[in-house]
């Protein structure tokens, strides 16, 4: 299909070695990108890396100069998909504000700083492609996640805005939220609450828990040139779970 392929653009996936970031590089790979797998955890990134011919990166996500390291030597980037993000679970009414800091830096904070190093060299290229992928959670509110919600809600203010900014330099900027999503922090909380997932499927109209390469397809179809016409959208990934 014409129109698919990104051979010759370099991506930059950050929390890679994640479950959803795992399938975002393996079909950002697939297309013909170069895929840097940008993530806390190194081994983890290497392994991804590994398995796609990609590169991996260690990058602190809470720490700027750790961002200023990575930017400042990443070469020319055609494609940022900012996938990685902390989630701390508590009622807001109990929460501790040094949660919130954490969430802000990772959240909200280290994807302003990676798209302000990066989008210039897109724009001046005359192509890129921007990618935020924020939450169902943080779109119609989510018990316990109070700060998440918060700090990724405001993913799509800076999305939008940078959709705005960047369209005459062929950049374009897009949301994409997931719902519950099998990955190994839900599989992690629900190895406390055996019936959290059976619980979950039965509020979902498609009856199953999203899966990491439901929301990987999507957003490798944004990066592409097909997707060259769509911006400052915002995409649930949820089975149905949220509808616009």
């Amino acid at each position: 299909m014409d129109g698919m392929a990104l051979g010759g653009r370099t991506a930059v996936v950050t929390g890679g070695a994640g479950g959803i970031g795992r399938a975002i590089c393996a079909d950002l790979a697939a297309l013909g990108a170069r895929v840097v797998v940008a993530d806390l955890d190194l081994p983890a990134a290497e392994d991804v890396a590994g398995g796609i011919g990609g590169t991996a990166a260690h990058v602190d996500l809470a720490d700027p100069a750790s961002i200023d390291t990575f930017t400042a030597g990443a070469g020319p980037v055609d494609v940022l998909v900012h996938n990685a993000g902390v989630s701390i679970v508590e009622p807001f009414a109990d929460s501790d504000p040094a949660h919130w800091d954490l969430m802000w830096r990772v959240n909200l904070r280290a994807p302003m700083q990676l798209t302000r190093a990066l989008l210039p060299g897109m724009t001046g290229r005359g192509w890129g492609r921007l990618v935020f992928v924020s939450s169902d959670g943080a779109r119609a509110g989510s018990g316990g996640e109070g700060a998440y919600a918060a700090t990724k809600s405001g993913l799509f203010g800076l999305a939008k805005t940078l959709a705005r900014e960047a369209a005459a330099g062929g950049v374009t900027s897009n949301i994409v939220c997931p719902g519950p999503t099998d990955t190994p922090m839900v599989r992690a909380v629900s190895d406390r609450h055996p019936d959290l997932l059976g619980k979950l499927a039965k509020q979902i109209p498609l009856r199953r828990i999203g899966r990491p390469d439901d929301v990987a397809g999507i957003i490798a179809f944004l990066c592409t040139d097909r997707a060259g016409y769509i911006t400052g959208q915002t995409i649930s990934v949820s089975g149905g779970i949220t509808m616009q």
